[in-house]
């Protein structure tokens, strides 16, 4: 792969999110709901597609544990083929419920499901007090110390000096702005704001194109590498390849997030990898 311009995902690939970001969507639901799923259950959720949000995988997890105690029969893999067959994210998990256990009770669910206090929690949670009060601007609904803290970092400073020497790098991530400015300081990499796409850019997430044709024809970018952690990254590429006639897309998912092992490779492989590398640490050498 030739490629004239690097895209990189942060969660995952830049830094490790699993005793973050994961970590908040499990424990937000049980202390609001006296219930959740194990971590390990989340991936389910990813690959169905439409949960680069990781408030809205809150909102489905959340939707899920409340289904179960209304009699939902099916388990984690059973309800997130459903998700998956319904239109994948969260309109998806909604449908699946209301499939399984009809109107009636699928509207006594969302009255006690609660997306806004699902995501003041999630935050109190991720962020801790300090940084709640200065990104949201308020006081946090309790304390706590943050898991952003607890985000270790993958990608080495030669990977970094490798990549931006040779390339124009970009970053899309479906992290909100003042969240992805901390996650790049942390590993050192400058990236120009119109060089970027957050949360806060674009309404459409993962896997629609626009952000990366745009990042593309920002870069006037021939042939990109996008770099991801999960099955709609791989997505992403593959549907600006289909949008973009004039530009080449390539996807390239790291084991260093929820797929891993062999596994991890098919799941890639089937959604349309054009290459899997243990760590982001693997890119420049894959690109040579």
């Amino acid at each position: 792969m030739r490629v004239d311009t690097v895209v990189l995902d942060v969660d995952g690939v830049l830094v490790d999110v699993a005793d973050s970001y994961r970590r908040a969507v499990v424990e937000s639901v049980d202390r609001l709901y006296g219930d959740t799923l194990a971590r390990a259950d989340l991936q389910a959720f990813k690959d169905a597609g439409g949960f680069n949000n990781d408030w809205e995988l809150s909102d489905a997890v959340a939707l899920y544990v409340l289904a179960r105690e209304r009699g939902l029969d099916a388990d984690v893999d059973a309800f997130t083929d459903a998700v998956a067959a319904n239109g994948t994210g969260l309109d998806g998990a909604r449908a699946a419920v209301r499939d399984a256990l009809g109107d009636d009770t699928a509207d006594a669910i969302e009255a006690e499901w609660d997306p806004e206090r699902i995501r003041e929690t999630f935050q109190a949670l991720y962020l801790g007090a300090e940084l709640y009060r200065d990104i949201e601007g308020d006081a946090p609904p309790f304390e706590a110390p943050g898991f952003i803290h607890d985000e270790p970092v993958i990608v080495t400073e030669a990977t970094v000096d490798a990549l931006t020497e040779r390339y124009p790098v970009c970053v899309l991530t479906g992290r909100p702005a003042a969240e992805a400015d901390i996650a790049l300081d942390r590993v050192g990499l400058d990236v120009a704001e119109e060089r970027r796409f957050t949360m806060d850019d674009w309404e459409e997430g993962k896997p629609h194109p626009r952000a990366l044709v745009t990042l593309a024809e920002r870069t006037d970018a021939d042939r990109v590498a996008f770099v991801g952690d999960t099955l709609d990254d791989v997505r992403t590429a593959v549907n600006a390849d289909a949008a973009d006639d004039s530009t080449a897309y390539y996807g390239v998912g790291v084991l260093t997030g929820g797929l891993t092992g062999e596994e991890g490779r098919a799941k890639y492989a089937d959604a349309g990898a054009s290459a899997v590398i243990e760590s982001v640490n693997d890119l420049p050498d894959l690109l040579e």
